[in-house]
């Protein structure tokens, strides 16, 4: 997979997700050596020529046209967070793409360390561009036990769901939520697909974690916003909470996440009970911040 450039390895990842019979192919006789579509077969459908989609792919063409990435996004039924996921790597291929940012700052601002304790009982915390846990209120914290047990270097979502011995039991619905993990730390990439932290964290997870290697392989582009994530919490029990993603003003990449439930229901006491147990600090030691 080293051949060629980020964009020819999507190509090539996204082809072998379409079955002939999702892009209204017909079926063939005998077996198929390549998953999903073939060259030949894409190429045909987005109205190239095979020879110019192979040298796509191969890196060797790197400045198609708008129409033709347009084609390419509606043959491999991509999503809009994929489709401008492929927008980007096209820009990155042709050199259009921006300077590598630096490294992230990793200090919270006071005020939002404040909002983070006027909004409980609702759990929240701020995670920085590729998912460190910068800060967070008490049953933020408590939200994922365990995770204090590493140093605040350390404390990252997504390392904390595929490598921490809780990180597996603390979601109802793992194997969903790890793909949705894996896709929006794809989407997190953007158009910097080397990003310093971004290749470490891979790096790692690629080599410590099987069911990583295989979703980050997919090439599935996600970019998460807001939803629900069911809980088995090892105190309080089941709860299905509600959260939103919020976007940090002057920060790089910097986003507050919240969580509620409806007042009255189970998922609300449980959410209550998380905040009553939770005796730790409120926020994360100030190293974590250096």
């Amino acid at each position: 997979m080293s051949e060629g450039t980020e964009l020819g390895r999507f190509l090539r990842a996204r082809r072998g997700q379409v079955s002939p019979r999702e892009a209204g192919l017909p079926a063939g006789t005998g077996i198929r050596r390549t998953p999903g579509l073939r060259r030949e077969e894409l190429a045909t459908l987005a109205g190239v020529s095979v020879d110019y989609y192979t040298r796509l792919e191969r890196g060797r063409e790197t400045r198609p046209s708008p129409a033709v990435v347009t084609a390419l996004g509606e043959v491999l039924r991509l999503s809009p967070d994929a489709l401008h996921r492929l927008h980007e790597l096209v820009a990155l291929a042709a050199g259009q793409a921006s300077a590598p940012s630096p490294d992230p700052a990793r200090a919270v601002r006071e005020p939002v360390r404040t909002l983070l304790e006027r909004i409980r009982p609702l759990p929240a915390y701020v995670v920085g561009r590729t998912n460190d846990l910068l800060a967070a209120n008490r049953p933020g914290l408590r939200l994922f036990p365990g995770i204090t047990d590493w140093p605040p270097e350390r404390r990252n979502l997504t390392r904390y769901m595929f490598l921490h011995p809780m990180g597996r039991g603390l979601y109802r619905d793992w194997a969903k939520m790890a793909a949705h993990s894996a896709a929006h730390l794809r989407a997190i990439g953007g158009a910097d697909p080397d990003l310093p932290e971004l290749a470490q964290l891979v790096g790692e997870l690629v080599l410590k974690s099987p069911e990583f290697a295989r979703l980050w392989e997919r090439y599935d582009v996600r970019a998460r916003g807001g939803g629900e994530k069911h809980f088995q919490h090892p105190e309080v029990g089941s709860m299905c909470l509600s959260f939103e993603v919020m976007d940090i003003f002057r920060t790089d990449g910097q986003r507050l996440v919240t969580y509620q439930a409806v007042p009255g229901t189970p998922d609300y006491d449980a959410l209550l009970l998380l905040d009553m147990a939770s005796a730790e600090t409120s926020t994360l030691p100030e190293e974590a911040e250096r």
